[in-house]
């Protein structure tokens, strides 16, 4: 199939463009300096003129907490991009397939969050991906996935190697939960829901929930370091807080995913092994 790909820079654009290459489909990948999806009239003449079978929007601001203070910013490359998205596939008989956040719940619930749960973003973030979300529309694919790793972009995994190769004390939160994703995994669920044209909303996430804190315990003894240097602390207690609140569930169950009989991503103790190699990080198996 012709993929186009926006976003084709951040961790899951990229890792999703490569194994789409590889699994022999024509893809056009396209980095925010080709196409500003915020961009009404560069959306509609890059998809007029690629006509593409699928588009996977994986273009996104996900700075969270600098979307509190520009609101006007977040929904035009969270929201209003995907309305044009919508409109320029529904002329090219495009798929849609659009990229979306455990942001969009509240994290109240004392369980995985299901695909049906109502939704109640409580940041500037999760509003507008939401909206994104709504504009998609049904006949969209709509992946929502949390706490992305890859070897492209920014990530927790890579704050921490930075962290330890520097010496910086770390202090992360115990009363924040969800399932660590790694892109290289998640790539292969959402292209299999592409060529399948699967509309509906899909939790996607690699397997076995822990907090920010057991996480970085997590990649501190897998990279050779000592886990017991990682302190635990409170959301409450972080210096400076933060302006966006974080869900302090972002657990998602991935009951559609197996409904439409697509195997559930592995544990992510086992991705995470398989990205410090990537990045030339000696693992260190069960640490």
């Amino acid at each position: 199939m012709r993929v186009l790909v926006t976003g084709a820079g951040g961790q899951f654009g990229h890792d999703f463009a490569v194994l789409c290459s590889e699994s022999g489909d024509d893809v056009v990948a396209l980095e925010r300096a080709a196409l500003d999806v915020g961009d009404r009239r560069a959306v509609s003449s890059a998809i007029d003129h690629h006509r593409p079978d699928v588009v996977v929007n994986a273009a996104a601001w996900t700075a969270v907490d600098a979307c509190e203070s520009d609101p006007a910013r977040a929904f035009r490359d969270n929201a209003d991009s995907v309305r044009f998205l919508r409109d320029a596939c529904d002329r090219s008989g495009s798929h849609l397939v659009q990229i979306s956040t455990d942001y969009v719940f509240d994290g109240a619930l004392d369980r995985p969050y299901h695909e049906r749960d109502t939704t109640n973003p409580q940041s500037v973030y999760g509003k507008s991906k939401l909206a994104g979300e709504l504009h998609a529309g049904d006949a969209a694919t709509i992946v929502r996935t949390s706490w992305l790793c890859g070897a492209a972009g920014t990530n927790m995994v890579k704050t921490v190697l930075r962290m330890l190769a520097t010496g910086t004390a770390m202090a992360f939160v115990t009363d924040q939960r969800g399932c660590p994703t790694f892109t290289a995994d998640l790539s292969g669920p959402v292209r299999e829901l592409a060529v399948r044209r699967r509309s509906g909303v899909f939790h996607v996430t690699n397997q076995r929930p822990v907090s920010w804190y057991e996480f970085v315990r997590e990649v501190v003894g897998a990279a050779g370091g000592d886990p017991d240097a990682v302190r635990p602390i409170l959301a409450a207690e972080l210096d400076p807080p933060r302006p966006a609140p974080r869900p302090a569930n972002s657990v998602l169950a991935n009951e559609a995913l197996q409904a439409v009989g697509i195997p559930l991503l592995r544990d992510h103790a086992e991705a995470l092994a398989d990205l410090l190699r990537d990045l030339g990080v000696r693992y260190r198996p069960g640490v």
